[in-house]
This record gives structure tokens, sequence and C-alpha cells, in this order.
């Protein structure tokens, strides 16, 4: 199967799914071409792995693809905030280092979490959306979005060990 056969078999499939996590149908149709993008130069990732569905491993592209554009955004705003304030702004060196501190651990903790718990609440805290959103990623309740959230969170508190 070609590059552009590719593309035309699941280019609408992941380009739904991205527009379900941006909300925004240009925002979904260029993340939906990094994505492509991604996956041709990573391919061999993927015939070497053998063990998930095609339409997965796209799917992982894009939500990678979606929480580096999160990522990407948020300091766009955070520059723009700050060159809007640069004269009210008093700039501490130790605050900075704690709070880098503060956001490595969440992370670390994070990272110990299982996938779909970690996926919420990054989708939850990263991506901002409510829980009905989640739970329609997931294919679940907005109530069940709650609830693992809320267990993910107990669970981060604990130090992020898996229960």
């Amino acid at each position: 199967m070609n590059t552009e056969e590719v593309y035309q078999e699941y280019g609408d499939f992941i380009f739904k799914y991205l527009l379900t996590l941006t909300n925004n149908s240009q925002t979904a149709e260029e993340l939906t071409q990094e994505t492509f993008y991604q996956a041709i130069k990573s391919i061999d990732n993927f015939h070497n792995n053998g063990r998930a569905k095609f339409s997965t491993w796209l799917c992982a592209i894009a939500k990678n693809v979606w929480l580096q554009e999160l990522h990407k955004e948020k300091k766009r705003k955070q520059l723009e905030e700050s060159l809007q304030n640069e004269d009210t702004l008093s700039y501490h060196l130790e605050e900075e280092y704690f709070k880098k501190e503060n956001k490595i651990n969440f992370f670390k903790q994070a990272h110990q979490l299982d996938e779909k718990k970690r996926e919420i609440i990054y989708l939850r805290l990263l991506g901002d959306l409510s829980f009905k959103e989640i739970g329609l990623i997931f294919g679940e309740s907005e109530n069940w979005a709650r609830v693992t959230f809320y267990r993910a969170k107990q669970q981060l508190r604990k130090g992020g060990q898996k229960e």
C-alpha cells in the first residue's frame, strides 16, 4: 500500500479523531497532515512492532501530535502574556526553579499511571477537555471519565504507584 492509498483509507478517520480532540476543523486538518508526515517518517517502527492495528498506531501518533500542539500553544500564550506584562512581571529565579521541579515530579508520577489514566489526566489538565468530551473519546460516560480522573488524581497523590 503506497502513501496515497494509506491517506485515502485512513485520512478521514484520523481527521475525525483529531476533530473530537480539537473541536476545530482547521486545526484538525493541520494535525492530520502532521500525523501522516510523522507516520511516514516512522513507518519502520510499525512494521517492526506488528502487535497493533495500523489505525491504532495512527491514532497514537495523532494523539502525540495533538499533545505537542497543545504544548506549543500554551508556550505561545505564555510568551504573549509575558511580553504584554513585561513591565509588571517580577522574575524570581528561585520560584521558577521550584515550579519546574514540581512540573518534572508531576510528569514522573503521571508516567507511572496506566495508559488510560495517564491519557485522561493529560486530556483533562493539558487538553482542558470536559469530562463529557473525555467520555466521548473513550466511548464511555461522563461519569466514568469523572471517576477515572478522580482515581488517577488519588493515585498521583500517593506517588503514582499502580493500584
